[in-house]
């Protein structure tokens, strides 16, 4: 396990100091930072440097959300009065664009983020995917609501339309997969965005900059970088329409308190969980290990849908912690791009540091890290080999809080009202999945996580695929629910066309729809 590099070669460097926004990518001349990739130099020990990204103040945000209002002018702007069907040609040839992009994307993934070579691809050709998966939905949903319904003496139908102006944040872990399932259905529907690149993972995002500005009209996409707390509070009192975020829930808070007209705007969250791994005493150890780790481990478990908290019953605990620390024994850590790796560098500045205070907590109060013979929580590097800690109790911090990493913490438990009280206390509600094979205590758990969380899987990990289903959560956890079908829905407000059933308004009525870019047929 090393999380060195002995020789540097094929790295990149990402020239970050420019801008875009107003439809130009233009040179930055303000401060700038340096980008580091977690891999570090064995000579020196230190972050390999692999780009820089603008820095901009508070003014510089103004002038980007202004440039999104014009673009918007309270929906007369070119894109939110464009029809779909242009629309969508103008996104088609933003993907082209993209696509010249897919290698040079792929290998910054792979060098500051730290993603293996096929989950860094996997991101990109998903998100291309999904992008498909929206055009089609839109062309469908569009032919189906074509002809007016006569309802109580009313001819109406009703086609969705832009909400406004988008101030978008993404993650790191997914930069460029979670943002564009946000930001492309939003554009599709007519709206326009201002974006914050990360400061973790955002070079992904400047290799686009010249995509978008000679594909889509001035000011439809405008990026913001820089520090969080000096550009958002800006953008956010601009009075934007939609705010998507993906991060915590507390900097979510501190925005949305800035807003003018709160109450105006659309919402859409995805933020922090707990997603729990439920084994009862008759599960398949065997497979309940194997779904456990991947769904804590995938990506360092860096993800919000990673289990984050495993309840094991007592019966079978001895069995799942062996098979669990066997399991990670095997796991490959190393840099991206070697052969068959699982295990990578973790990109966060001082996780790691956080990680190893969890754990001194947990055994400190008595748990154990149950692999420690087989290097469970070694460092190397940026480099943490997943940690397996048992029992977990409430009165350690893994029991309350998000690791985002590879922690794998497992509380035991003789019944199963010890599960419904956390259940019922805790402040997350994304995913959980439970591990039996009995379908009688399947279905009683399910039924009291139906009412608590986004999803429920059984004998399966937590995930958030295929895109076509539903991802929700409740409580703390989310607010507002993507798939292909429902994100077109989030970022759009239904209009409904309707008139007095008579000869005259049917022939006006037709006449309308002849001419009108908002209700054209595709």
């Amino acid at each position: 396990m090393s999380g060195f590099l002995t020789e540097i070669t094929n790295k990149p460097f990402v020239d970050g100091a420019k801008i875009l926004y107003g439809g130009k990518v233009e040179a930055w001349s303000g401060d700038v930072k340096e980008v580091t990739s977690p891999i570090m130099d064995k000579s020196t020990g230190q972050r390999i440097v692999i780009g820089c990204m603008a820095q901009m103040g508070a003014d510089d945000a103004r002038k980007v959300a202004n440039a999104a209002h014009v673009a918007w002018d309270t929906g007369r702007g070119v894109w939110p009065q464009m029809s779909m069907k242009d629309r969508i040609q103008y996104i088609e040839k933003l993907v082209a664009a993209l696509k010249l992009k897919r290698d040079d994307i792929i290998q910054v993934l792979m060098w500051e983020i730290c993603k293996n070579t096929a989950d860094a691809a996997a991101e990109f050709d998903r998100t291309i995917l999904f992008i498909d998966a929206l055009i089609k939905e839109i062309q469908s949903t569009i032919e189906t609501e074509g002809d007016y319904k006569l309802v109580s003496g009313i001819r109406a139908k009703y086609r969705r339309n832009a909400v406004g102006v988008m101030l978008a944040l993404g993650p790191f872990n997914y930069p460029f997969n979670e943002t564009y399932t946000t930001i492309i259905p939003a554009l599709l529907m007519g709206n326009v965005v201002v974006m914050k690149i990360p400061g973790v993972g955002g070079l992904a995002h400047v290799l686009t900059m010249e995509a978008y500005a000679s594909t889509l009209p001035p000011g439809v996409v405008n990026f913001i970088s820089g520090e969080g707390r000096t550009t958002m509070g800006p953008v956010m009192e601009s009075g934007p329409d939609i705010f998507s975020f993906i991060g915590g829930s507390k900097a979510a808070d501190v925005l949305l308190a800035t807003h003018p007209h709160p109450h105006r705007l659309r919402v859409f969250l995805s933020l922090e969980g707990k997603n729990l791994g439920i084994v009862t005493g008759d599960a398949d150890v065997d497979v309940a290990a194997e779904q456990c780790i991947l769904g804590s481990t995938t990506y360092n478990g860096q993800r919000c849908t990673a289990i984050k908290l495993i309840f094991c019953h007592e019966s079978v605990s001895a069995a799942f912690l062996a098979n669990l620390s066997d399991r990670v024994a095997k796991l490959k850590s190393g840099l991206p791009w070697e052969a068959g790796v699982a295990i990578t560098p973790l990109p966060e500045p001082g996780k790691i540091a956080f990680l190893q205070a969890l754990i001194s907590d947990a055994t400190d109060k008595g748990a154990q890290v149950v692999n420690a013979s087989n290097g469970g929580g070694e460092v190397s590097g940026a480099i943490m080999k997943p940690a397996v800690v048992a029992p977990v109790t409430s009165s350690m911090r893994l029991w309350h809080e998000e690791q985002f990493g590879p922690v794998v913490p497992v509380a035991v438990y003789k019944n199963i009202e010890e599960v419904y009280d956390y259940i019922r206390k805790m402040p997350y509600g994304q995913q959980a999945a439970i591990f039996s094979n009995n379908a009688e205590a399947s279905a009683e758990i399910l039924d009291v996580l139906s009412t608590a969380v986004g999803r429920i899987n059984i004998n399966t990990q937590c995930g958030r695929s295929p895109d076509v289903l539903p991802f929700s959560g409740r409580r703390s956890s989310a607010n507002g629910t993507l798939s292909v079908s429902e994100a077109l829905k989030q970022f759009s407000i239904e209009t409904v066309i309707a008139a007095k059933a008579s000869e005259t308004n049917e022939a006006i009525l037709k006449d309308i729809d002849a001419k009108s870019k908002f209700l054209a047929l595709l």
